[in-house]
């Protein structure tokens, strides 16, 4: 058979379907928690830290796991075991989320643990199915449609799911629970247990080998012939750090700088997510035909001054018509990443590699609320954005340096480190 044939929208577009719920059930919590843990706690930066500190789990975890799914051997094959724990615990775990935010601060707290971890067991394994299915010629196309579904979750959370928070706080989290569970027996049902594209490296002892695979696979990226990836990843946490507070903290940006509702504020960023999502399978053709990285420093250019152009805007009309172009160039940046970092995984390192991305982006998600949210605290509420804008530029440069050390690397995309 030839593998260049066996590239499929439709079942891109099945496995998407957990990338959608994915994006719907992480975009309420990040849109609603900040405003549920303002019943306990005033301040942005403490709030901000708590969400960080939630997202220690799964910087911890999500690596490990990731390269643990590439050497598991079961009869469910590498990446299911994982997906069949993760996503219905996550599913319950979420749905209660507002049903225990009025008990007390230690029970939101623990149901939100448990939550993170549930999503952490499930997320690279899931993630690493698009790469799992398809020749690497395609990925960036591929993962333009994945991040397309995952635009469509986020559009449902924010313009569907949103406004019924103002009616009750419970509609939200139930129904993105549900979704959430329906997407796991799609996956379920329609995945390859052996897909055509990743090897199975099973050994004797799976969890020990995996850690090791991640330790030598983070050290690998200090030696001098690997700089250039690693400026990628560099850059990858930097822009995280920007995109992960704007989007963890923007409701509370709303409320209090704009007087927004939350469910208002919801539909305000879900401009971004609807550019997001109708420039997804655009941009993924796009980096096929020009290049992942060109595109990326293109996003990189526009968007930090989008971000700081907000504040000064006048009226809610001319904020949502700027999130919606910032949307546009999130989507050249971030439909890109992944596609590109597949690559520096060859077939035998996509778990590992995804286990990578999420380890610099989760990282800047540990850091990024209480970081910005602290510039809020002692800045004022708008410089939410201006920091956002200044770790996007210095993710651009970090970008290109890592582009004139690596140009060869998607040529050369079957050779790992």
């Amino acid at each position: 058979m030839n593998r260049e044939h066996t590239f499929s929208y439709g079942k891109i577009a099945v496995i998407g379907s957990g990338f959608l719920a994915l994006m719907l059930v992480w975009t309420i919590y990040n849109t609603f928690m900040p405003l549920i843990l303002g019943d306990y706690i005033e301040s942005s930066a403490i709030r901000g830290a708590i969400m960080g500190i939630d997202n220690l789990l799964a910087v911890l975890l999500i690596p490990v796991i990731g390269a643990w799914s590439d050497r598991v051997k079961s009869p469910l094959g590498q990446r299911l075991p994982f997906i069949a724990v993760g996503m219905p615990l996550a599913a319950i775990t979420f749905a209660l989320l507002p049903f225990v935010s009025g008990i007390g601060l230690f029970i939101l707290l623990t149901i939100d643990i448990v939550f993170l971890l549930a999503m952490t067991i499930y997320r690279a394994p899931v993630i690493s199915l698009m790469p799992d299915h398809t020749p690497p010629t395609n990925r960036s196309t591929a993962n333009g449609v994945v991040n397309f579904m995952g635009g469509v979750g986020a559009i449902i959370a924010l313009f569907i799911l949103s406004p019924l928070f103002d009616v009750d706080r419970l509609f939200p989290f139930v129904i993105g629970g549900c979704i959430l569970f329906v997407a796991f027996i799609l996956l379920y049902l329609v995945i390859d247990r052996n897909p055509p594209f990743t090897e199975n490296t099973a050994g004797d002892q799976e969890e020990t080998q995996a850690l090791k695979t991640l330790k030598d696979g983070i050290k690998n990226l200090f030696l001098k012939e690997n700089r250039g990836k690693l400026f990628i990843f560099l850059a990858i946490f930097l822009y995280f750090i920007g995109y992960t507070g704007v989007e963890a903290l923007f409701s509370i940006w709303a409320t209090e700088q704009l007087g927004l509702t939350g469910g208002e504020a919801g539909v305000t960023l879900g401009f971004f997510s609807l550019s997001f999502v109708l420039f997804a399978i655009p941009a993924g053709l796009l980096g096929t035909r020009f290049g992942k990285k060109p595109l990326m420093l293109v996003g990189l250019i526009f968007l930090p001054i989008l971000f700081a152009v907000i504040p000064f805007l006048e009226g809610l009309l001319f904020v949502r018509i700027v999130l919606f172009l910032a949307g546009i160039a999130w989507a050249c940046i971030n439909v890109q990443a992944y596609a590109l970092v597949s690559d520096l995984g060859g077939t035998s390192k996509i778990g590992l590699y995804t286990g990578i991305y999420y380890l610099f982006s989760m990282s800047s998600a540990i850091i990024a609320p209480f970081l910005l949210g602290t510039m809020m605290d002692l800045f004022g509420k708008d410089s939410l954005f201006f920091t956002a804008a200044i770790t996007m530029v210095i993710a651009f440069l970090f970008l290109r340096a890592g582009k004139d050390r690596d140009a060869n690397v998607v040529n050369n995309s079957t050779k790992s480190m």
